[in-house]
């Protein structure tokens, strides 16, 4: 979109101000056009300064809530519409049309500022939180554990992690409502389609999608730390090896029994 004004009016604005300075007669076009200078230069800047604004506001959106702000987008089109189709320099209603958008690109930013925030503070935080959970106890000082024990260590550990879980995974679902709450609580004009049913069950798959991304990742994140911790880092210039099990190893003869078994 752009602002349909040439800017050679300025320039014969300017020249029909000269011509009427020295005291030749011009055109009563020209002279009604002097007039409304002020007005045209307003409106100009109004209307440039409108585009920036939408251009601004749409930058904001993120990628993966484009498709559910469709219907949002063509609302504030739909507002802009008659400038860019019945409206011209010497209508009568230009200042209520630019009201008309001004409110609607602010009523808009802030409908984006409200869903970024809740996809960033709300969601996307508590998922990342969530996909760094330890799910194993694993101390790093010296001390060797017998299986019972190690056994029990992580049966407490887990019971204590997975409420945290639970908890962020009531928080993200709680947020996923507001998100969709927000969404289509929207006030949309009459001649707009509201966002529909499909894309709302799209969004809340994707987000079950991602909760279960993050618990394969805590999973895998844990396995990793726990075989670091027993087998070591593989990389570590300096590989120390602290005993983490209690083996009770019996020789006797040429058989080697170990407790518990390596099984």
């Amino acid at each position: 979109m752009y602002v349909n004004f040439d800017s050679e009016i300025f320039t014969l604005i300017r020249e029909a101000k000269c011509l009427s300075r020295i005291g030749i007669d011009i055109p009563e076009s020209a002279k009604i056009i002097l007039l409304q200078e002020d007005k045209f230069k307003m409106y100009n800047n109004e209307l440039h300064h409108v585009l920036k604004e939408y251009e601004r506001i749409i930058a904001k959106i993120r990628p993966n809530t484009k498709s559910l702000l469709v219907p949002h987008l063509e609302d504030l089109e739909y507002k802009l519409r008659p400038g860019m189709v019945t409206l011209t320099w010497t209508s009568m209603n230009i200042d209520g049309y630019l009201h008309h958008v001004h409110n609607g690109l602010v009523k808009l930013e802030q409908l984006i500022i409200n869903i970024n925030d809740i996809m960033e503070n709300r969601i996307e935080n508590n998922l990342k939180a969530l996909s760094k959970t330890v799910l194993v106890d694993l101390p790093q000082d010296s001390k060797t554990f017998s299986l019972e024990e190690f056994v029990q260590m992580q049966e407490d550990w887990i019971r204590v992690e997975s409420q945290k879980l639970k908890s962020k995974n009531i928080e993200v679902e709680g947020a996923v409502e507001d998100l969709i709450q927000t969404i289509c609580s929207y006030n949309l004009d009459k001649h707009v389609e509201a966002i529909s049913a499909e894309e709302i069950q799209k969004l809340s798959k994707y987000y079950n999608w991602s909760m279960y991304q993050a618990l394969l990742h805590a999973t895998k994140y844990s396995l990793n730390a726990m075989k670091e911790r027993i087998c070591g880092r593989r990389n570590s210039p300096k590989l120390e090896l602290k005993p983490f099990f209690d083996v009770d190893v019996q020789l006797d003869g040429n058989t080697c029994t170990l407790n518990p078994t390596l099984e």
